[in-house]
């Protein structure tokens, strides 16, 4: 089964050779993936802290962050399908990430105070309970949950693309709303929950699939391209989160 994460979809062409060469000191393990899934996680937040105290509030920053979002969803295409698992690149996805989310964090706490840890809270909370659901069995991942979640998310992501640029050339906000403060119709909210749950389902299918590239015996260093799939996630969820409260608290 193919997971739903562009990037750890990837894994699913990983060629047999490559696997059967390998001795067992060489293949990845969960405890692995959980590392370096913790390492660019607090990686990530560090550098959305030194962003968010260090970069000047300045009219160019809305700009700048959407020129900065295009440039990290190309980086996000190109490791994912060169299946790079080149450590520094994986790393300069997360520090660029970093900074853009202590920038935007910043924005949205000055305009709605408390926000912040609320999104934050929000996004760990739904990985946790989809983990738990998954540990459980509560929830399993079946070709059609497979076939169902990324097709929503290729949707999210083509809608997504065409109103950001038709925001950018026109200041015309349709299923997202990039102003902190103009009215938002019901459109953007049913956009950003059916993305909520998207994303939390997602999980569930990378759990399963790195679970079962692990008992493949993958190489120990594509537990980098599996900490980076599911970093992509979580920064995808809390993007949803924070811009669903941002619209409630209007």
């Amino acid at each position: 089964m193919r997971s739903a994460n562009p990037v750890l979809t990837r894994l699913d062409d990983v060629g047999r050779t490559e696997r059967q060469v390998l001795g067992a000191a060489d293949t990845m393990t969960v405890t692995d993936v959980v590392s370096r899934t913790v390492g660019l996680l607090l990686l990530t937040g560090a550098t959305a802290a030194v962003a968010w105290v260090v970069v000047p509030q300045a009219a160019w920053i809305p700009a700048a962050l959407a020129g900065s979002s295009l440039a990290s969803l190309a980086l996000v295409l190109f490791i994912s399908l060169r299946q790079i698992t080149n450590p520094p690149l994986i790393v300069g996805y997360a520090v660029l990430q970093g900074v853009l989310l202590g920038v935007a964090s910043r924005a949205f706490e000055l305009v709605y105070p408390g926000i912040v840890v609320q999104a934050v809270i929000g996004t760990f909370g739904v990985f946790l309970g989809m983990a738990l659901l998954y540990r459980a069995r509560v929830v399993r991942a079946t070709p059609r949950m497979a076939r169902l979640v990324a097709g929503t998310l290729l949707g999210i992501l083509v809608l997504s693309l065409v109103n950001l640029v038709t925001y950018l050339f026109t200041g015309r906000q349709g299923l997202a709303v990039y102003s902190l403060t103009a009215r938002v119709g019901w459109l953007p909210y049913v956009f950003s929950v059916v993305a909520i749950i998207a994303g939390a389902f997602s999980f569930i299918l990378d759990f399963d699939l790195v679970e079962r590239s692990v008992r493949a015996g993958l190489p120990r260093r594509y537990a980098w391209y599996c900490a980076f799939g599911l970093l992509v996630g979580l920064i995808f969820l809390y993007w949803q989160i924070l811009r669903l409260l941002g619209y409630a608290r209007r």
